[in-house]
């Protein structure tokens, strides 16, 4: 955590000096606005907590509770979306409370006795290192209050608007296109009616998306005609793996077992069979001692005493992906001015622990797209990679979900063997832990012509962090836990063996006017303000001398023009992140996305390539009048 550039602090680093639209910032719903976000679920508040970066933009999230969310139904945390909040600056926190996930061990009918059940496999939570975040359970609510932290304590100083539901919205003309009708929900004028204006709107307002219907788009998918009961409980019982991730199968049916934070409660995903094409919802009305009784049949020689029951409903599992993200048609050409994102768009089961996950992707893969537009960094045309980016995810999402949720339905003498299950769990763990993305070439995602000089950060994959050493201090840190979620590219630059190519790159880097540094960062602004530059030497931390590492480097930040000592790196001698992550030892550049994603990876003589690449979808800077 870096603080102190800008003055002594004495008090909490983490909250940001107010800026912008944060000071003084209205309590009412103002009459305009630059972004709507409808809906304060996980993707909404993600999206609040990115756009609270940008103080001259101006959010308001709207939620028809009258308050926080206290009861989430999503806790699975994937390794992915740690890593997310690593961004955000609350990792450490939200593990330290949550349940973490080592292994998964799987259940089924003894040979001997088919009454009784077995443990048939133990399977590793990560069993091929692909995340140094661990895999957790924690209550969505608080994953909520952790971005609504992030929100209010940044410079736009964003809160929830509470007691205000989304009737409708009309795309227009003007400055502010997209009219919104609001009803009062909540207080002394609860039903009165409010209309306001925005530049863009997001829904993010769950699988019954009005905004969703307001544009015209349509859930694609349907049923599985298989429902499950789930509960948060309290209970005591026998059975010996309570406390571990479990897939138990019996004669009677399956469970999915996820212990909660805490160190007492845990969730079950109780399967209540086949649901009949005429039961016409009838099935969601099974009572919760019925689904206790299940429970109670599956667990064959175990017990099960509950005490006291948190939440719990019934759901059929559904598979259904919106046909586009945004407002304009498929083919069309047009800017979009309405956005959907999370449950909006692509629902599933709950039993790969995507919902949640996803939909904070989805936040992300947005939040810096609308804030680079807004604050006249990009083009608006960068707006519609968001559609063509996530919907593809959502998609791919769909079909796994299909596979696992099938398995998990499947009776114990339809597998080809007891190991059927652990083994497919193992073999498909980079997917459920949020690893598999992949965006396509375009604007923002350069080809893979030099990806073997980097072959360990993949172009259109996220960033995979790796252990070095920071050379001012020489503290040991992780690359890739430097990077905030505040809307800047970075610019890894690992050096050639003697660095001479580094600092020929880094020269150009820092004078050339075809330079992105040069060009596309304000004049008045400091030399890290769009782009974090970091450089990661081949040598010993002690044999990299601060007075032959280039100035690029060392950026003079805030009033005082300090001198910025965290971004200057060198390969640890046990853990070298030049042979951990395939890099080239004559060097080489990754650029990598403010949400965290490879854009490119370049040779260090290749500068043309770098600023064309930046060229094409970012916006040089207004000069500002004397």
């Amino acid at each position: 955590m870096q603080f102190h550039h800008h003055g002594y602090v004495s008090t909490d680093p983490r909250v940001q000096p107010a800026a912008g639209t944060g000071i003084d910032r209205p309590a009412e719903l103002p009459d305009e606005m630059d972004v709507l976000i409808v809906g304060s679920g996980p993707a909404g508040m993600l999206l609040a907590a990115q756009l609270a970066q940008y103080p001259s933009v101006t959010t308001r999230l709207v939620e028809r509770r009258p308050e926080r969310l206290a009861i989430g139904q999503a806790d699975g945390i994937q390794a992915r979306s740690v890593e997310t909040f690593q961004a955000f600056g609350f990792a450490e926190r939200i593990t330290a409370e949550a349940y973490r996930i080592s292994e998964m061990n799987f259940w089924a009918p003894d040979a001997a006795d088919r009454s009784r059940i077995v443990r048939t496999a133990r399977a590793d939570d990560d069993p091929h290192g692909i995340s140094e975040f661990p895999h957790l359970i924690v209550n969505q609510a608080r994953v909520l209050d952790y971005f609504a932290e992030v929100a209010a304590t940044a410079p736009a100083r964003i809160s929830p608007d509470y007691g205000w539901e989304f009737v409708s919205l009309e795309v227009g003309e003007g400055e502010y296109p997209v009219t919104v009708t609001l009803v009062r929900t909540d207080g002394p004028d609860a039903g009165q009616e409010r209309m306001v204006r925005a530049r863009y709107v997001v829904g993010c307002d769950g699988a019954r998306s009005r905004v969703r219907q307001a544009i015209g788009r349509t859930h694609i998918g349907d049923q599985s005609r298989h429902a499950w009961g789930v509960m948060d409980v309290l209970a005591v019982t026998d059975f010996p793996d309570i406390r571990i991730k479990c897939a138990i199968q019996s004669e009677h049916g399956s469970i999915l077992l996820i212990p909660r934070e805490g160190g007492h409660l845990f969730r079950m995903y109780v399967d209540l069979g086949e649901v009949p094409e005429d039961d016409n919802g009838k099935v969601r009305t099974t009572p919760l001692e019925a689904i206790i009784a299940k429970a109670n049949d599956i667990l064959g020689q175990y017990t099960l005493d509950v005490k006291d029951v948190a939440w719990w409903s019934v759901y059929e599992v559904g598979h259904r992906v919106t046909d586009k993200f945004d407002d304009i048609d498929p083919g069309a050409d047009g800017t979009p001015h309405v956005f959907i994102c999370g449950d909006a768009c692509h629902t599933h089961s709950a039993k790969a622990g995507q919902g949640m996950n996803v939909s904070m992707q989805d936040g992300f893969n947005l939040g810096w797209k609308l804030g680079s537009v807004l604050t006249g960094r990009a083009p608006e045309a960068l707006l519609s990679t968001y559609s063509a980016e996530r919907r593809e995810i959502a998609q791919n999402l769909i079909d796994f979900d299909k596979e696992w949720s099938s398995l998990m339905a499947k009776k114990p003498e339809e597998f080809d063997s007891p190991e059927e299950l652990a083994e497919f769990y193992t073999a498909t763990a980079e997917f459920p832990a949020g690893f598999m993305t992949q965006y396509r070439p375009s604007m923002i995602v350069g080809e893979a012509t030099h990806q073997a000089l980097a072959t360990g950060f993949p172009v259109g994959k996220r960033f995979t962090s790796a252990p070095v050493v920071r050379i001012g201090d020489a503290v040991p840190a992780h690359l890739g836990h430097h990077a905030r979620a505040d809307g800047r590219w970075r610019i890894y630059a690992f050096a050639d063996r003697d660095a001479s190519a580094l600092r020929e790159w880094a020269d150009w880097l820092a004078t050339a006017s075809a330079s992105p540094v040069v060009r596309f960062t304000p004049a008045e602004a400091d030399l890290d303000a769009v782009f974090d530059v970091k450089v990661v030497y081949q040598q010993d931390h002690s044999e990299v001398e601060m007075a032959d590492i280039p100035a690029v480097f060392l950026p003079r930040v805030g009033p005082f023009g300090l001198i910025d000592y965290e971004k200057i790196y060198a390969a640890r001698g046990d853990d070298d992140i030049f042979e951990r992550r395939g890099i080239d030892r004559d060097g080489a550049v990754v650029v990598v996305r403010p949400d965290q994603y490879v854009a490119h990876v370049l040779p260090l003589s290749d500068r043309q390539e770098l600023a064309d690449f930046f060229a094409q979808h970012m916006v040089e800077p207004a000069a500002v009048p004397a």
